[in-house]
């Protein structure tokens, strides 16, 4: 645990939590925020828990800009679902005011501070180890979509600026190739000209964006597995979770990330990249699952571009680790010398891949338009 208990209890009970604390444990394994779940009694017995995260303020700069979106959204998610006849408190977050108002705390150092109600009777799992599991994430995040279509994207605040801006991802990879800062470009000139013979694909979905051809939508932009919270007796997938990224994008950013992370067959940091491929059924069984979460939502022109969402994405994704290769390793924590350049070799064999069988994706697409 990073601080002392006593410390985490005194800035627990700044939150308007329900009931006398009695205990503190670090929660998860997440890389970003410091988590910790909070059990409290009341005095009748009923038992309260929370999730107490320290917010990282190096990676989002902007915390009061990250909890405006974070409250806005959920208080408008909180409408929606109970619109709907759902449960608010397991089918969105709920953010826990601070007693002296507020929906996050600052500390005299500097750190920040924010509650929200534990998700009850509810799992999160960080692998794809049943394609049920897959699926149930892919109608989850589509239902995200559903709730928030008639959510103003544009009034959200950007917490990473241009954080899927595959041009200026494009952009800052040119500029390292030019610095050579490390000296590495020599030995990455196959990885090089990979990326700048998909030079055109990295405008396609920001030039769509920009023209109107694509709706702006609010998007999750970490749709990973673990942040979909499966209801442990019927295995459905009942609340998004991680909202610190919610910001106004494209759909096809979603989709394409889960598609990049959930249908490769092989680790982000395989090196052997005969394992590497694009796995069609568990595409399939995503694709079906978002549009069917997605109730109707998605544009014709959005449905059709799945495929490029998922291409793109995970374009993008191996240009930041070799634009993070090139520049020294500063930004993607690494285990071994060439973990980026490893990371990079198995976005872009995945990407081949998905080129490779572009006919089986579209034709995958087609049958659920």
């Amino acid at each position: 645990m990073s601080r002392e208990k006593s410390e985490l209890i005194e800035i627990a009970e700044k939150f308007e939590i329900e009931g006398k604390l009695e205990n503190v444990v670090p929660h998860g394994n997440g890389h970003i925020n410091d988590t910790y779940l909070l059990t409290c009694r009341t005095e009748t017995g009923k038992e309260n828990r929370y999730i107490l995260q320290r917010m990282n303020h190096e990676v989002f700069k902007d915390p009061k800009g990250l909890m405006e979106n974070v409250t806005a959204v959920t208080a408008f998610l909180q409408k929606k679902i109970k619109e709907n006849g759902g449960e608010v408190e397991r089918e969105a977050l709920n953010v826990i005011p601070l007693r002296e108002g507020g929906s996050y705390r600052e500390e005299e150092d500097g750190t920040f501070w924010r509650v929200y109600r534990f998700v009850e009777g509810a799992d999160s799992f960080d692998v794809v180890n049943r394609p049920e599991d897959f699926y149930e994430s892919a109608v989850a995040f589509g239902h995200f979509q559903k709730l928030l279509e008639d959510y103003p994207a544009e009034t959200l605040h950007e917490t990473i600026p241009d954080f899927h801006n595959t041009i200026d991802r494009l952009h800052k990879f040119k500029k390292a190739v030019e610095e050579d800062a490390m000296g590495r470009a020599s030995e990455v000139g196959e990885e090089i000209r990979f990326v700048l013979d998909r030079e055109e694909d990295c405008h396609v979905l920001c030039d769509m964006l920009a023209s109107g051809e694509i709706p702006l939508r609010v998007t999750h932009n970490d749709t990973k597995l673990n942040n979909i919270m499966l209801d442990k007796k019927t295995g459905k997938g009942i609340c998004v979770i991680d909202l610190d990224t919610v910001m106004p994008g494209s759909a096809l950013y979603d989709y394409g990330d889960s598609i990049r992370f959930g249908a490769n067959t092989g680790a982000e940091d395989e090196k052997d990249l005969s394992k590497i491929s694009c796995d069609l059924e568990l595409f399939e069984l995503y694709t079906k699952g978002f549009i069917e979460g997605c109730g109707g939502s998605l544009t014709e022109k959005e449905i059709r571009l799945l495929p490029m969402g998922a291409k793109l994405m995970t374009l993008e994704c191996g240009i930041r680790f070799l634009t993070d290769y090139l520049e020294g390793d500063h930004y993607f924590k690494i285990h071994r010398p060439e973990h980026n350049l490893d990371r990079t070799r198995t976005q872009f064999a995945m990407v081949k891949d998905m080129e490779d069988k572009w006919p089986e994706m579209t034709g995958i697409v087609e049958r659920y338009l």
